[in-house]
């Protein structure tokens, strides 16, 4: 038996929160220049406060990659093209549900926690994948190609809601 293998790269759209948020590490960065000349002494506090800045701006920057090997499916998150970090791993045996967003049978899935892993761009397939893990319910809102979707729906056809 051969092993159900793929991933996508999904690159997180910038929003306005995103954009609001530059600016206003850029204001702080300009802002702590101007204190050496309120505090001549203090010329490692702009090194410090352009450095934060830089770092912080490098980690709006960020794509997701789903990963669905042989019923697992494993989010990571991209920033700055240089830095992973897992955010979510999930399994089929799992998952109570898989659907589009605008499903009407994710409305018997009220409360638990929300994870939105999708690029935000406006018109995107969304995808949400429900999981129950102790007792607790978890929706993970994702943006699966075919490929994916269609494995998921091998593994578990009854529990995959597939658009029209």
């Amino acid at each position: 038996m051969s092993d159900f293998y793929t991933e996508q790269l999904v690159k997180k759209q910038t929003t306005m929160k995103d954009v609001f948020l530059k600016a206003l590490l850029v204001a702080v960065a300009i802002a702590s220049v101007f204190t050496i000349f309120i505090f001549p002494v203090g010329i490692l506090i702009p090194v410090i406060v352009i450095t934060v800045v830089v770092f912080l701006i490098r980690r709006l920057n960020v794509e997701y990659e789903y990963l669905y090997v042989n019923g697992d499916l494993d989010i990571d998150k991209i920033m700055n093209k240089s830095k992973r970090k897992r955010i979510f791993s999930g399994n089929i045996g799992n998952m109570e549900l898989l659907a589009p967003e605008e499903s009407l049978e994710l409305g018997q899935f009220r409360g638990g926690r929300t994870f939105d892993f999708s690029s935000g761009a406006q018109g995107a397939r969304r995808y949400v994948f429900v999981t129950v893990d102790n007792g607790q319910i978890s929706k993970v809102i994702f943006e699966p190609n075919d490929t994916i979707i269609e494995g998921i729906f091998l593994m578990a056809p009854r529990k995959v809601i597939r658009r029209k």
